[in-house]
């Protein structure tokens, strides 16, 4: 995103947070209506395009915008949209991106709300695990033909009971209303916003062989000195690996894996 529409979320984050912190309004539902006007501004190209024009005066996109959704959505959701139309938006898209974030955010705030923002972390990150190891399971849940009541269903089969609702509901999200982004990165953006409820970086770590808690704790404790936030780990099993560690946090990789010292072993050889 560019400067406005940086600005925009930043102000639009900030009016999610204050009424997210009011313990009248249900964070559940607010995620489940802002979904709903995700796929609506998705859907209406032109009325993305006339809520987010930078000729037309910010106070009566906010009137058309309370119009189109007075009876459709709470009156939070309603505020919160129209609050963010009246700001400036460097393209129509931007908006539609920013009302999908704050629905994803305000979901994760109902569970942290209830004491289980740890387990939807987990549960997102062995999900992505789960659908990078079957490729016929990816496959399924990405096929354009599949109607939505299809890949609701199959979710609800692997999911249901299974993992927390805010999980569910998350990835259903994301399955059934991708708008153009590979399932992987939805999953990492879903990841990232999980780890920003607690100001924290998620560092996806990948030993040989399960870590003992000790052995989380040290590690975590490091990385946290050496990023300076707190750290969530997101731990991974690969034998291939040989020994040692990976970690990954964002782009960057700290590598300590046998594997990957032999490969540079071969490397130099081949020098």
């Amino acid at each position: 995103m560019n400067g406005a529409s940086r600005e925009a979320l930043a102000a639009a984050r900030e009016r999610l947070d204050a009424l997210t912190d009011s313990t009248s309004v249900d964070a559940a539902k607010l995620a489940e209506e802002l979904a709903a006007v995700t796929a609506l501004l998705d859907r209406e190209v032109s009325l993305r395009r006339v809520l987010t024009d930078p000729a037309q005066a910010g106070e009566a996109k906010a009137e058309l915008a309370g119009r189109l959704l007075s009876g459709q959505v709470g009156g939070p959701a309603a505020d919160l949209v129209s609050g963010m139309v009246r700001s400036r938006w460097s393209q129509p898209r931007d908006l539609v991106d920013s009302v999908e974030e704050l629905s994803a955010t305000a979901e994760l705030t109902a569970a942290q709300q209830a004491g289980s923002l740890d387990n939807v972390e987990d549960e997102l990150f062995r999900f992505g695990r789960i659908v990078e190891s079957s490729p016929a399971l990816r496959a399924a849940l990405t096929d354009r033909s599949a109607t939505t009541t299809a890949k609701t269903g199959l979710l609800n089969g692997l999911l249901g009971g299974r993992a927390n609702p805010a999980t569910e509901r998350l990835v259903v999200r994301l399955v059934t209303r991708p708008r153009g982004r590979s399932l992987e990165a939805g999953l990492q953006t879903l990841s990232r916003l999980a780890a920003a409820r607690r100001d924290r970086l998620v560092a996806v770590v990948t030993s040989a062989v399960p870590l003992s808690d000790g052995q989380k704790q040290r590690l975590g404790a490091a990385l946290a000195r050496l990023y300076g936030h707190p750290m969530h780990l997101n731990l991974d099993v690969d034998p291939e690996v040989l020994g040692g560690i990976s970690v990954r946090v964002g782009d960057e990789v700290i590598n300590g894996t046998v594997a990957d010292r032999l490969e540079e072993a071969e490397r130099r050889l081949a020098g």
